[in-house]
């Protein structure tokens, strides 16, 4: 390993991440990682590990930690989102050429059922939307006819 590690280490767990501080200036030279914190990206939370008091560095880099992570997790919610769009499109051309009469058995009910679910859902929130524009627009709502 190269003698430029990073003065921590964020170990990802489901919710966030346990924070080790990287100490490689001892005696042996050994990389040591002592756990100093946990992270919940979801309540961006930050607990101290056991008597661990957190300096401000610990605390400055744990938020630029944290701050990354929740901007990657939101890049890749968005990219799930237009890979399930291209699943769609994959699957109605295998639903048009491939699929046989069995296999459309086994599937059709849980995707209509699935598309329902989420053709509903997105006309609910696009005229939520749309609502919530109209509203927002200049003389919207004050009586100004």
């Amino acid at each position: 390993m190269g003698a430029d590690l990073p003065d921590y280490y964020f170990r990802i767990r489901e919710n966030g991440a346990a924070v080790f501080r990287v100490d490689t200036e001892n005696r042996q030279r050994r990389i040591e990682m002592d756990q100093i914190a946990l992270v919940n990206v979801n309540k961006g939370e930050v607990k101290p590990h056991g008597d661990h008091t957190l300096t401000d560095a610990d605390i400055t880099a744990i938020q630029d930690w944290l701050d990354n992570r929740v901007a990657l997790l939101a890049q890749r919610d968005i990219d799930d989102i237009h890979r399930a769009v291209d699943y769609m499109n994959l699957t109605t051309q295998w639903v048009q050429s491939k699929a046989t009469p069995e296999q459309l058995d086994s599937v059709t009910d849980a995707l209509l059922l699935a598309m329902h679910d989420l053709r509903t859902t997105l006309v609910r929130k696009k005229a939520e939307r749309l609502l919530s524009e109209d509203k927002n627009q200049p003389g919207a709502g004050a009586g100004g006819d």
